[in-house]
């Protein structure tokens, strides 16, 4: 499954029962709710990775991106606006992108 595909099934859910899907159930409580959960998964990660335990990472990580595109479909944003981002600052230095957004 591509992030597209799996993007594409989450906005599908935000017309579907909460009774009836975990990402529809996740929707009805709330862009608050789905950062949240985003923030929880991050953390799970970040202990995961300190911890060095690579398939409880990979787990996380999964788990990590399917939050992350909860959040923002709950939010209205789109997958392809954050590839669209990303592909603006192809080819800026990371130090000069960070340090053009501090300014």
């Amino acid at each position: 499954m591509t992030l597209e595909e799996l993007f594409n099934t989450i906005e599908a859910r935000k017309s579907a029962d909460p009774q009836s899907s975990w990402t529809a159930k996740l929707l009805a409580k709330g862009p608050e709710k789905c950062a949240e959960k985003f923030g929880e998964e991050a953390v799970e990660a970040i202990i995961e990775a300190v911890k060095g335990d690579r398939d409880r990472l990979r787990s996380e990580a999964a788990d990590v991106i399917y939050h992350l595109l909860v959040m923002l479909a709950a939010r209205d944003v789109s997958l392809s606006d954050v590839l669209d981002e990303l592909a603006a600052r192809q080819g800026t230095s990371g130090l000069s992108e960070k340090a053009a957004r501090s300014e």
